[in-house]
């Protein structure tokens, strides 16, 4: 991700079955919202857009 978009990337431990990509706060995908993990090439184009 540093590489590719210039961005620190890190995982923050949860609990409840939650998987969220977020930058600056801004919600990008929330596994709880659509029912499924993104593949690689949707966080990909999640953070180009963002």
């Amino acid at each position: 991700m540093q590489d590719q978009f210039g961005a620190n990337v890190s995982l923050i431990r949860g609990s409840g079955g939650a998987f969220e990509v977020e930058v600056e706060g801004q919600l990008l995908f929330s596994k709880l919202k659509e029912g499924r993990f993104p593949t690689h090439a949707e966080i990909d184009t999640l953070l180009a857009g963002a």
